[in-house]
């Protein structure tokens, strides 16, 4: 039986450029919870951003994580807060500005507001109004003592965007660079050795449960470590050729709210004591 449904949020549960989640979507998540399972959002994004993203709905995100599982709760419970090494990104920051095309963003977690981009050289980015896009248009010269949330904000296309990750991981290997989606000028950062998987293993594990009995649905690169870490992995029709080809269970495109349906579908599931329709093979 499933106890736990985890879902990605951006492009997954939630369509590109939608206000919000779904009616139906929110009303298949109340009849999980109601059902006796834990459901939430694994999402890069900060946790005040759940507020208009979920509907203004606390049920629906007191399990979950956040900051692409640096933040991780249960019930209402923070079960984890995994800082990045500030030292490691200042000197993100200094290759940042030889590359030229783009910047580090730092984000405040306790607030849902775009990022502060930080660079030693800040008149070098009022020509690349696309670094600004997903920022408050702030700009500092210094990381924070602390930092949770933050990301390289960049301007060029997906294959360019590919090619600046990789470039990072090879010279800061104690931190991961993934991309949030097919569309956002965005390259993620966390500390290597935590994701949105190692997040989901914290639940897992704190839930006393086993791999098979939950549920996982993404459609980008940072939901990779995520679908790994679970037997039930489900891709959504629009995830990038990657998550497509590793994840187990596939269904219909996120706005076609067909996440929605295939928890419907878990929902009946458990209270049937049958396999949930999208598994059967």
């Amino acid at each position: 039986m499933i106890k736990l449904v985890l879902t990605d949020l951006d492009d997954t549960l939630i369509p590109h450029s939608a206000p919000g989640i779904s009616p139906r979507a929110a009303k298949a998540m109340h009849t999980l919870l109601d059902d006796g399972a834990c459901v939430g959002p694994v999402s890069g994004r900060v946790p005040k951003a759940m507020g208009w993203m979920l509907g203004g709905d606390e049920s629906l995100y007191q399990t979950g994580a956040f900051c692409n599982g640096q933040i991780v709760y249960l019930n209402g419970k923070k079960l984890a807060e995994v800082p990045v090494d500030s030292d490691l990104l200042t000197q993100v920051v200094s290759y940042l500005d030889k590359l030229g095309d783009a910047a580090l963003g730092v984000y405040d977690v306790a607030a849902d507001k775009g990022a502060t981009l930080i660079t030693q050289h800040p008149e070098r980015l009022y020509g690349h109004p696309v670094i600004f896009s997903e920022s408050e248009g702030e700009v500092s010269t210094k990381v924070p003592e602390r930092v949770i949330k933050c990301n390289v904000h960049i301007e060029g296309d997906y294959q360019h965007r590919c090619e600046v990750r990789d470039q990072l991981c090879e010279a800061f290997p104690d931190l991961s660079f993934v991309l949030p989606s097919l569309i956002a000028p965005l390259i993620d950062i966390c500390p290597a050795d935590c994701d949105k998987g190692t997040a989901v293993k914290t639940l897992i594990e704190a839930l006393g449960i086993d791999n098979e009995q939950a549920v996982c649905f993404g459609d980008s690169e940072n939901d990779l470590a995520m679908l790994d870490a679970v037997t039930n992995s489900v891709g959504v029709a629009n995830a990038d050729e990657t998550v497509a080809s590793r994840v187990k269970w596939h269904i219909g495109p996120s706005d076609q709210d067909s996440v929605a349906q295939a928890m419907e579908q878990i929902a009946t599931s458990i209270e049937t004591k049958t396999v949930p329709s999208f598994m059967r093979e």
